[in-house]
């Protein structure tokens, strides 16, 4: 079995798959890594539907539990005047996304964090996000009420899921938590929702 991705230090074996992905005329080359989401040779499903329907609200983005890179990193590409910056509570994970914006030549801020712990005294504009739905609601009931202290007036927060397995849920704690919550995007059982910080 897998060990689970909401890890500080993963203790499995260090596989490497590199590889190379088009989205919205960028190609970026990853190398993707055991113990991270998502090991395999292309960028999942959701978080692709996520950067295609992305637009931002202004100019600073945070990328929250980033893995390897691929969300933050092609936001950044597609969007280069943005400010990224792109935390997750994996080291590994936070090891591999810098090489990886190097790889690219991408300027972000790449930082370790538990969720928001480290990012006292920040505010973002979006805040972009394919969370893991495995750690349970306690911790994304947490991660989407935390989000509004953490945005800018009228920022969003954009996360994506597949609907029947926790992004109903999803939708109805960012319901909860902002007063607002629209489906930007639906494909496959995949969908994008957005919350704004009215």
């Amino acid at each position: 079995m897998d060990e689970h991705y909401y890890t500080i230090n993963p203790t499995s074996e260090i596989k490497e798959k590199s590889y190379s992905y088009t989205i919205k005329d960028k190609t970026l080359s990853f190398v993707a890594v055991s113990g991270v989401f998502s090991f395999d040779l292309r960028v999942d499903k959701a978080s692709e539907l996520l950067i295609k329907n992305f637009t931002p609200s202004a100019s600073s983005i945070l990328d929250m539990g980033c893995g390897y890179g691929p969300i933050g990193l092609f936001i950044k590409s597609i969007f280069p005047d943005q400010r990224v910056y792109m935390t997750d509570i994996n080291n590994r994970a936070i090891e591999y996304a810098k090489l990886n914006a190097k790889n690219n030549r991408l300027e972000v801020n790449i930082c370790q964090s538990d969720l928001f712990s480290n990012l006292t005294n920040k505010k973002f504009d979006d805040i972009v996000s394919n969370p893991p739905i495995a750690a349970g609601k306690k911790l994304l009931t947490g991660f989407i009420n935390d989000s509004k202290n953490y945005l800018n007036p009228n920022g969003s927060l954009w996360l994506v899921a597949f609907h029947n397995k926790g992004g109903s849920t999803l939708k109805e704690i960012m319901n909860k938590a902002f007063g607002n919550v629209e489906d930007i995007e639906k494909s496959g059982g995949i969908r994008v929702y957005k919350a704004v910080n009215r």
